[in-house]
């Protein structure tokens, strides 16, 4: 008797499995077709040619992109070459950018950034906050940014149990940030995950006083980034397609407000610093990003959503490319009317709105 009733759940759960894997090129919107939406005056970024999946650019205007990321399963055109953070300076007429020289003693070699977030003291100081993942670990590295000389010193790395596979990160105050965490570097348990749908990556508090869980529930946490009256958080689920909207409370725990339902896979998030809106780097068709083909290239969409607080926010596509251009939008950042939109593994666009 106990042997049929091993074999019966046996059945039904391998049942279970087959029917989430029947439902995969829904849930990676196999079969949609991106439709062009170009500014006019764009053009790709001399010099980035593996990658921007992130980009943090401060009040200045000056732009960090991350360079470089490395993980199983996602294409990687300069698999010999360790990450790497630039610089643009979008004040400058025809901007261009430069590879940031790291010093302190940082292990360059095994350099492979992820999320960035960057804090400004009381004494305008800047620093930079990284997600790195050294040899498929996960840390967060600290740098000084020293403007004049335009590099990065390496001040700190923070490393705890609960910071692992961590993906994106926006920073509160010295040393301490909220992170998403997704199981991206455990292969198998990312990809059992997804296909039985289950909901255990969340979003983390760090301080040097305290770490904790703020967030659960998510399909696959992602990009995070924070309103600028600072009350409210945004975190991409890139697998639900959706952006959950949070306040921040006086412990640091975060209450869901609502949710933001779309038709894209959503990646990193921004805030507008001149209107508040986010802006989301976004995967169109994500079963082409996984299983990659030059000849048939995953697009990329870049979203705004306007009154995110609101019952009905509005939501339109800023741009949107088949991957002749652009492949594997990851984010999209702004500043005086200019737009940068990085990549995964790609290109990154520099766009003149």
């Amino acid at each position: 008797m106990g042997k049929l009733v091993a074999l019966i759940l046996l059945g039904a759960g391998l049942a279970l499995v087959w029917e989430r894997f029947l439902t995969l090129g829904e849930r990676l919107n196999a079969h949609r077709e991106v439709e062009s939406v170009e500014p006019q005056n764009c053009r790709l970024i001399e010099g980035i040619e593996n990658g921007s999946e992130d980009i943090d650019i401060l009040p200045s205007g000056l732009a960090f992109i991350s360079n470089g990321l490395k993980y199983s399963g996602m294409p990687d055109l300069a698999p010999d070459e360790p990450g790497r953070i630039f610089l643009m300076d979008l004040n400058e007429q025809n901007p261009r950018v430069q590879e940031l020289n790291i010093s302190g003693g940082f292990d360059k070699a095994s350099f492979n950034p992820h999320g960035m977030s960057t804090f400004i003291d009381k004494d305008q100081s800047v620093y930079l906050y990284v997600v790195n993942h050294p040899h498929m670990d996960s840390t967060v590295e600290i740098f000084k940014f020293e403007e004049q000389q335009r590099s990065l010193v390496y001040l700190k790395t923070i490393k705890h149990k609960l910071l692992k596979s961590v993906n994106d990160i926006v920073v509160l105050g010295p040393e301490q940030f909220y992170a998403t965490r997704d199981h991206y570097f455990t292969n198998f348990l990312a990809l059992f995950e997804f296909v039985m749908d289950l909901r255990w990556t969340h979003v983390l508090f760090y301080s040097p006083r305290e770490v904790k869980v703020v967030a659960s529930g998510f399909s696959s946490a992602n990009g995070i980034t924070i309103s600028l009256d600072k009350k409210y958080i945004y975190v991409a689920d890139v697998s639900d397609k959706n952006i959950h909207v949070m306040k921040i409370q006086d412990n640091w725990d975060l209450t869901e407000l609502k949710v933001i339902q779309l038709d894209t896979l959503v990646d990193n998030l921004t805030a507008d610093p001149d209107t508040g809106d986010i802006l989301a780097g976004c995967h169109p068709n994500a079963i082409k990003l996984l299983m990659y083909n030059t000849e048939d290239p995953p697009g990329s969409e870049v979203l705004r959503i306007r009154n995110a607080l609101s019952e009905k926010p509005v939501i339109s596509t800023m741009y949107a490319n088949n991957g002749s251009v652009l492949q594997g939008s990851s984010v999209a950042s702004t500043y005086g009317g200019k737009l940068l939109i990085g990549t995964v593994f790609h290109k990154a666009l520099y766009c003149e709105l």
